[in-house]
C-alpha cells in the first residue's frame, strides 16, 4: 500500500486554514465584553428561583465529589500471576471487593506481569551479549 501524501503534505489542503478560529472560540470572544453582566444576570434569575440558572451557579461553586480510594486486604494473595488474579476475580465474585477495586487491582497486576517481563528481557539481552562477546 503506497503513501499517498509525501512527509509534511496535508491530507486534507482544502480544510481549515491555519490560524482560524473554531466555533467555541468565536462564541467565547463574543460572550467576553458581555461576561460580567451575563455572570450578575444569572446570579439575579437563581436568587429569584429559576432552577436552570441556580443549577449553574452551585455547579460552578461546589466541585463534583469523587470517589476516596480506600485501602483493601486480600488475605492469601499469593502464588503466580496467573493464580492472583483468579483470587481477585474470585474476591469479586463473592462481594468481598467491588468490581472498580478488582479492576484497578488487575491493572496494578497487569503492569506487574509487563514489569517482570520486561526485566526478564533485559536480562536475556544481557546474557546473550555476554555471550556473544566472549
Amino acid at each position: 500500500m503506497s503513501n499517498k501524501f509525501q512527509p509534511g503534505e496535508s491530507g486534507n489542503p482544502d480544510g481549515r486554514p491555519v490560524g482560524s478560529k473554531d466555533k467555541r472560540t468565536q462564541y467565547r470572544e463574543l460572550f467576553e465584553p458581555h461576561a460580567d453582566d451575563l455572570i450578575e444576570k444569572v446570579i439575579e434569575m437563581a436568587l429569584a428561583g429559576d432552577t436552570t440558572c441556580l443549577k449553574m451557579c452551585i455547579d460552578r461553586l461546589v466541585s463534583p465529589f469523587r470517589a476516596k480510594d480506600a485501602t483493601i486486604t486480600l488475605d492469601d494473595i499469593t502464588g503466580t500471576l496467573t493464580e492472583k488474579g483468579e483470587k481477585i476475580i474470585t474476591a469479586m465474585g463473592n462481594g468481598e471487593v467491588t468490581p472498580s477495586d478488582a479492576s484497578s487491582m488487575l491493572s496494578a497486576l497487569a503492569a506487574q506481569a509487563r514489569i517482570i517481563e520486561i526485566e526478564e528481557l533485559e536480562k536475556r539481552v544481557s546474557d546473550l551479549e555476554a555471550r556473544n562477546h566472549t
